[in-house]
């Protein structure tokens, strides 16, 4: 991640907690896991600051593949009560969060029959994956009827189906002419991961006083006066006091630990690599749907119509955290010898990748046991030996954020002696509330809260979900400019900035919005938004030019683009 070149004044809500100088819980970390803790104590009524070193959503939780999924590769793991958990939690967020999380059909092409019988039983036993062996059509069968016995949830998704060759290729004919078979299941895809996470985040901050989340400050240190601070913004630091500190940082949790004072070797995270598309001929050849195989290597992969796009990956890497993760060359044409395996007639090229991200699952020590079937399973760490103790997250996963969040709320409840008084089982997040269900209820709904958008109103309702209506209220009362293409405008840019609290320019090009995902960045936009958000944040001819130089320079770093210098008159 690029470092900071600039100092601000002190934002409004940082000088207020450090002005109070303590809370109840310390949660350190604003991935989707430290969030959903957030959200959870907060709905209990407990005081919480969340603090979180980049923007929220920004480390493990922003490089996800955009799914979320029972995880039916873990079978195999002898994981049961993660897929059992996983499974029930995707059909929770497909009626939770139905704003940003649908149905996805899947579909796994299948050239055996029989393959993988005797192999699979000892993965099973050892966790080593051993010579790579594909996994046949009796195995696949075996394993969705297992899955399907855990979707049993009202009929949220249907039941897995098989196809032969021929009725296969009916339905997607640029497949690889030598499948047996095809397996299609159902699971589901998450198109705005970061924009879900900040209404978890909304959902905690509205649901208490007390509940306080800062982006851009970091945990330094560790003293018998409580947590020592910095404001990366500001560059002030202060101390908090706390009766319990949550360890939520993902993969930089033993980093954090070491900050504390506190020596943890329980992080092991692999690094998981994808690449964007612009490509309409293998868009169309998905129909629609996820392609989800094994690659000859042993990896499971995917390809994944988004955003009118092609999500391709991913990569299963061992990774140190202290170095920025990004997807090489050689992932580039691991990913294009994949896309070639399973579409043989559709050729690919470099110029038609628009965005690649790369970020380290926050997976445990493994030692020797084989990248892939490391757990994705979570377990709580908890250290009495201090004065205040230090709850550690060592694992998670997007699917099961929720779940996650009230096992770990449960944990710093009892070390508090507080009762949990409301369950999160059920309950809507964010604009997920009342949200239009059918194509009929969806028009109605823009005609009574919408009105006057025209062709935005799509746009942002699918952004915002049902806050789009305090989104338009927002943006019909002050004057307002389209930006970036029409994507976005000036009243909704402050919308990010003073409700959904963006702070740099990264923050809205990469997560307020999918402008860099969807390849519809350049220098020119970039120099439009800086110029509108300088006056929302007040920054200065050196602070614009630092956001601009930052942002771009993180653009070609970390994400594949080639974006040239700015003219010396853009970036006065």
């Amino acid at each position: 991640m690029v470092e900071p070149t600039h100092s601000s004044p002190e934002r409004e809500q940082v000088r207020a907690v450090r002005e109070s100088g303590r809370t109840s819980v310390l949660v350190i970390g604003a991935g989707i896991n430290g969030i959903s803790t957030f959200r959870d104590l907060a709905l209990q009524g407990v005081d919480v600051v969340l603090v979180e070193r980049g923007d929220f959503a920004s480390g493990a939780s922003s490089a996800s593949s955009h799914m979320i999924h029972g995880g039916i590769r873990y079978l195999e793991n002898g994981e049961f009560r993660l897929v059992r958990e996983s499974v029930q939690e995707r059909n929770g967020l497909l009626k939770i969060a139905p704003h940003y999380v649908k149905p996805l059909q899947t579909t796994i092409p299948i050239y055996s029959t029989f393959s993988g019988i005797l192999s699979a039983p000892l993965r099973f036993l050892t966790h080593r994956s051993g010579k790579p062996q594909e996994r046949g059509a009796f195995l696949i069968k075996v394993g969705l009827t297992i899955y399907d016995t855990f979707s049993r949830d009202g009929g949220v998704v249907p039941r897995h189906r098989f196809l032969g060759r021929k009725r296969s290729l009916a339905e997607l004919p640029s497949l690889d002419p030598n499948i047996k078979y095809t397996a299609t299941y159902y699971d589901a895809s998450m198109h705005d991961p970061e924009r879900l996470a900040l209404d978890v985040l909304q959902d905690g901050r509205s649901a208490h006083d007390g509940a306080v989340a800062l982006n851009y400050v970091e945990a330094i240190g560790r003293s018998a006066d409580g947590v020592r601070l910095r404001d990366l913004e500001s560059g002030a630091e202060f101390t908090l006091a706390a009766d319990v500190v949550v360890n939520a940082s993902g993969p930089w949790t033993d980093l954090t630990n070491d900050a504390l004072g506190e020596d943890t070797r329980f992080m092991g995270g692999t690094k998981g690599s994808h690449i964007v598309l612009d490509h309409p001929e293998l868009l169309d050849a998905t129909g629609g749907r996820e392609i989800f195989f094994e690659h000859s290597d042993g990896r499971i992969v995917l390809i994944y119509p988004l955003k009118g796009r092609v999500l391709v990956g991913t990569t299963d890497i061992d990774a140190d955290p202290r170095e920025a993760p990004v997807c090489t060359d050689e992932e580039i044409d691991y990913f294009f010898d994949l896309i070639h395996h399973v579409f043989p007639t559709i050729p690919v090229s470099r110029d038609q990748i628009v965005y690649t991200f790369s970020g380290i699952r926050p997976l445990p020590r493994h030692e020797d046991t084989a990248p892939g079937f490391v757990s994705r399973d979570y377990r709580i760490e908890v250290d009495r030996q201090g004065s205040v103790p230090l709850v550690s997250l060592v694992g998670g996963k997007w699917t099961t954020f929720r779940a996650l969040g009230e096992s770990l709320s449960d944990v710093v409840l009892g070390l508090i002696g507080r009762p949990r008084s409301v369950s999160t089982v059920g309950r809507a997040i964010g604009g997920g509330n009342g949200f239009p269900r059918t194509a009929r209820a969806r028009h109605s709904w823009i005609e009574q809260n919408l009105a006057g958008a025209g062709e935005r109103a799509e746009r942002l309702l699918t952004r915002y979900g049902t806050h789009a209506a305090d989104v338009w209220q927002f943006i019909t009362s002050g004057d307002d400019a389209p930006l970036a293409g029409g994507d976005l405008s000036t009243r909704e840019l402050a919308w990010m900035v003073e409700r959904e609290h963006a702070v740099r320019l990264q923050d809205v090009v990469l997560r307020r919005t999918s402008l860099a995902f969807t390849g519809d960045v350049d220098t020119s936009t970039l120099v439009e938004l800086a110029d509108a958000m300088a006056p929302l944040l007040g920054w200065d001819a050196d602070r614009r030019a630092a956001e601009l130089d930052d942002t771009r320079a993180l653009l070609n770093e970390r994400h594949g683009l080639e974006l040239p210098a700015l003219p010396s008159h853009q970036n006065d």
